[in-house]
């Protein structure tokens, strides 16, 4: 298992790959995640938005994104690791960044039209 500063340390690598700023999701701080993801269906998609209040900015699916009201629900980021371990690396990335993955792909980029989002 992976302490928080193993955690730290591999979502500052991430961001360093892809030139990002570092901005934590701390641990008692939540995530938007959708249940597909913790059947392991894949692709997984993230996106970030400015946080606000206890959350991280964070929003986590696989495969289809849907506006359904209950298609999100909040996770503590602590608990990141029983849905899916492969995502904790992402989650140092600033608000304004996404990723996809998959078993063998891996897309991370910056999208500014995610600070128009409310």
């Amino acid at each position: 298992m992976m302490t928080n500063a193993d955690s730290i340390q591999e979502q500052m690598q991430m961001c360093q790959k892809y030139n990002a700023d570092y901005v934590p999701s701390e641990l008692h701080h939540k995530i938007g995640i959708a249940w597909n993801v913790k059947e392991k269906v894949e692709p997984i998609h993230g996106m970030r938005i400015q946080p606000e209040g206890d959350t991280t900015g964070w929003y986590i699916w696989a495969e289809k994104y849907s506006d359904a009201d209950d298609f999100f629900v909040p996770l503590h980021v602590t608990h990141i690791d029983d849905w899916d371990p492969k995502i904790n690396k992402y989650l140092g990335l600033a608000p304004g960044w996404r990723f996809v993955i998959a078993e063998d792909y891996e897309d991370v980029w910056f999208d500014e039209q995610l600070f128009n989002r409310s």
